[in-house]
């Protein structure tokens, strides 16, 4: 736990390289990997492409149907640990390499509420957590998986609230890829 660094310097695509890399060399980029893990009753062009499919929105509960093209926004993938905020608890000190693995690693990743995303914007957990609570503990789970992994440190007022958010949780698994 420290202080967060300045945001000096920062450039989102310099520093974590450009969006939707195909990390793991399955063919797909990782925006089409999360709405394939992320959307139910999806129909795609090829193997990649999600064309539509419907969220069940883990940040407010809703029912979004997502549909490619000009309301492909309604549906965003966010990154629970934002990559401002990851660049200022230690992020930095990575390598390109490894902050490409931060900015598509599925275990950061989700697909959400594109209003809701845009609201939350680099917000920690000390600034912004989800409106749907019983999704707060396991929002909460991640930003630690995900810090942990990394070796990201938090931010006083970051550790504070996941403290007590994750002392109202019942006993949780850190999640792991894949789970």
């Amino acid at each position: 736990m420290k202080g967060k660094a300045p945001l000096t310097g920062y450039d989102r695509v310099g520093d974590f390289g450009p969006a939707w890399k195909d990390m793991d060399h399955n063919g797909c980029d990782t925006r089409n990997d999360i709405l394939n893990r992320d959307l139910v009753d999806e129909t795609k062009s090829g193997i990649c492409r999600v064309l539509t499919g419907i969220l069940h929105d883990p940040y407010t509960g809703k029912t979004i149907d997502f549909v490619r093209g000009p309301h492909s926004a309604d549906v965003q993938i966010d990154h629970r640990v934002p990559l401002a905020n990851a660049w200022q608890t230690g992020a930095q000190q990575l390598t390109l390499l490894q902050r490409e693995q931060l900015a598509n690693d599925p275990l950061n990743l989700v697909a959400v509420d594109g209003p809701t995303n845009e609201r939350k914007s680099d917000g920690d957990a000390a600034t912004w957590l989800p409106p749907q609570t019983s999704y707060r503990c396991q929002y909460v789970a991640s930003q630690v998986a995900v810090k942990a992994r990394y070796h990201l440190w938090v931010a006083p007022a970051e550790h504070d609230a996941i403290a007590r958010v994750l002392a109202s949780c019942p006993v949780i698994r850190v999640p792991t890829p894949g789970h």
